[in-house]
């Protein structure tokens, strides 16, 4: 699906720009670019992407997830 793939992208570009970053501040991010995106659409794209070995996400704080890129090599 190419929606999935676009936001797949976009979370992958605003983690390399931007950084780690709480998952809610990257739906906010995410909200001005692909207006339909909703949160449970995040989480199956951040699922996926761990899986995959492209992010590494954390418990930060109650409700809030940190999220941060893998760096190649690892």
């Amino acid at each position: 699906d190419v929606y999935k793939r676009q936001v797949y992208t976009q979370i992958k570009e605003l983690l390399e720009r931007k950084g780690p970053m709480t998952d809610v501040e990257l739906f906010d991010l995410l909200k001005g670019t692909h207006e339909g995106v909703g949160f449970n659409e995040l989480n199956k794209t951040l699922m996926r992407m761990e899986i995959e070995g492209t992010i590494y996400v954390s418990d930060r704080t109650k409700g809030k997830r940190r999220v941060e890129l893998v760096e190649q090599g690892q």
